[in-house]
C-alpha cells in the first residue's frame, strides 16, 4: 500500500460512536493502510450524539461555506476535523444542523427511521465530493461502509463523472449485515433525479430498502467486499451474479492481509 491514496467513505465509526461491525472496520482498514505506508482521509457524518469537546472536533473554516442543493434546497456545508492520536489518523466530518444535529444517528427514540435519511445520504455523498475536491486529493481507491454512504459511488459515476479529480480512481464497496427495517422515502429517486441522474440509474430506487441501496452501491463500484458473515440472501446472490472482483468474507483477526492483497491485485490492477 506504500504510496496509495485510499479515501474511507462510512455511516460510522468507532472511537466517534459505538462499536458494531460497520464502526469498527471502518477504522481497522484505515489503520492497516496507514501503518503499511498508504495515504488516508477517512469522511464520516457529524452525527448529534457524537461527543465534539471529547473528540475534540473543530470546524475547518477554509473547507466550510459552501452550499449543497438538495432537493432544490440551498443547504450549508459544515467540515469539522478530529484526530486518532494512538494512530494518527485524522477524520473529517460532514456536518449541517438541519440534518445532523439531532441527538441521534439513523433513528428516533422509538426506533423509527428519521424520515429525511434519504436527504441525510444525498448531503453526506454530495458533501464528501466537493470536500474531497477542496482538498484537491485524487484517492486511488474509495472505500464506502454503511448504508449512509451508499450513494456516493453513483454519485460519483453519475453527477460526477466529468471530474478529473476521480477520473483514475477505484470505488470499493463493503456490504455488511447491519442495515435497517423498512425503507427510506419513496421519493428518494426523484431527488437524486434532481441531480441529473438518468431514470436508468434509479429503477433499483423506487423502493428504497437496505438491500437496494446496496445493490445501487455495487453496480457503481469496481469491486466489492463482504464484510460480514450474515449478510442478506439476496444481497448475496445479487453480488454472485456481478462481472468485478468479490472478496469473500474475512474474519476480523485474518483481514489485513486479504484486503491489503485485494486492493493490489484486484482493485488497482
Amino acid at each position: 500500500m506504500n504510496g496509495k491514496k485510499i479515501l474511507f467513505v462510512s455511516s460510522e465509526l468507532v472511537p466517534y460512536l459505538p462499536e458494531n461491525e460497520v464502526s469498527l472496520m471502518s477504522y481497522e482498514a484505515p489503520r492497516m493502510v496507514n501503518s503499511n505506508g498508504g495515504q488516508i482521509r477517512i469522511f464520516m457524518p457529524r452525527y448529534g450524539n457524537i461527543n465534539e469537546r471529547r473528540h475534540q472536533l473543530h470546524e475547518v473554516i477554509r473547507l466550510s461555506g459552501m452550499n449543497l442543493v438538495i432537493n432544490d434546497m440551498d443547504m450549508p456545508l459544515i467540515i469539522k476535523v478530529a484526530s486518532i492520536p494512538k494512530e494518527r489518523i485524522q477524520v473529517y466530518f460532514i456536518d449541517n444542523e438541519e440534518y445532523f444535529k439531532r441527538k441521534a444517528t439513523f433513528t428516533d427514540e422509538n426506533g423509527e427511521l428519521f424520515p429525511d435519511n434519504d436527504e441525510r445520504a444525498i448531503f453526506f455523498a454530495k458533501g464528501v465530493v466537493e470536500t474531497v475536491k477542496k482538498l484537491n486529493w485524487a484517492p486511488d481507491i474509495i472505500h464506502v461502509h454503511g448504508w449512509m454512504a451508499s450513494l456516493l459511488p453513483m454519485y460519483l459515476r453519475k453527477v460526477y463523472a466529468d471530474e478529473p479529480l476521480f477520473a483514475d480512481s477505484k470505488i470499493v464497496t463493503s456490504i455488511y449485515g447491519v442495515g435497517f427495517d423498512g425503507h427510506l422515502n419513496k421519493d428518494l429517486g426523484k431527488k437524486i433525479a434532481f441531480d441529473k441522474v438518468g431514470d436508468d440509474n434509479l429503477s433499483g430506487l423506487d423502493n428504497p430498502t437496505y438491500n437496494n441501496l446496496l445493490k445501487v452501491a455495487v453496480d457503481h463500484s469496481d469491486a466489492v467486499i463482504l464484510a460480514a458473515e450474515d449478510i442478506p440472501d439476496d444481497l448475496t446472490e445479487y453480488v454472485a451474479n456481478l462481472k468485478k472482483p468479490v472478496l469473500p468474507y474475512v474474519p476480523l483477526q485474518e483481514f489485513e492481509e486479504a484486503y491489503a492483497n485485494f486492493y493490489n491485485t484486484e482493485v488497482l490492477n
